[in-house]
């Protein structure tokens, strides 16, 4: 689906491959509760290799997309992002399963990244439908996904097992096709 880089002024997004693993280890141990509302564990050099061996064996099916998120300014890896859930019949997919060190959240770099995952979905790719969906106490990842103009959809109760044993609710958004020429405009219009 994508074997190229992607990159703007500010981030390059690249195909996930093992030699991003040591690069983003320390993303990893330093940030153990990063994804605390994701179905993924974190925290660990075992649990990063999980999340790795994961992304491959999906992407090995064509069921999803990894990327590594490198960030240009500090001139290193920062964390991963993915597009999944892919139905090319019916031209959608979803962006998910991003992560940032924390150093890195709030600075710009997931929009960077966003875009340039949304502009090769809608203009490249020609999908009409964008997903994403998060859980719904992630209040920082909500704001971001409307931020970006993304539409709340709704929210499926008790819809997916967490690490420690709870369910989490999750809630949808999804950017159309329709809409991306505004939404660039509009909120990317700096990009």
């Amino acid at each position: 689906m994508i074997d190229k880089e992607l990159e703007d002024s500010r981030v390059k997004i690249e195909p996930l491959e093992w030699k991003h693993f040591e690069l983003m280890l320390p993303i990893s141990l330093a940030d153990l509760d990063m994804l605390k509302y994701s179905p993924a564990r974190f925290g660990s050099e075992d649990y990063l290799k999980d999340f790795f061996k994961n992304a491959f064996h999906q992407s090995n099916r064509g069921l999803r997309y990894p990327f590594a998120i490198y960030d240009k300014k500090d001139k290193q890896y920062v964390g991963s992002t993915s597009y999944g859930n892919i139905s090319k019949k019916d031209l959608r997919l979803e962006i998910g399963w991003t992560w940032l060190g924390t150093k890195y959240q709030r600075t710009g770099i997931n929009r960077h990244s966003k875009f340039l995952l949304l502009q090769y979905a809608f203009e490249t790719l020609k999908f009409e439908r964008v997903e994403f969906k998060t859980d719904s106490r992630n209040k920082q990842s909500r704001r971001s996904l409307e931020s970006i103009g993304a539409k709340y959809e709704g929210e499926l109760r008790s819809h997916t097992l967490l690490p420690d044993g709870a369910r989490r609710d999750t809630v949808f958004y999804s950017i159309l096709l329709s809409e991306w020429p505004e939404i660039k405009r509009t909120v990317f219009s700096k990009f």
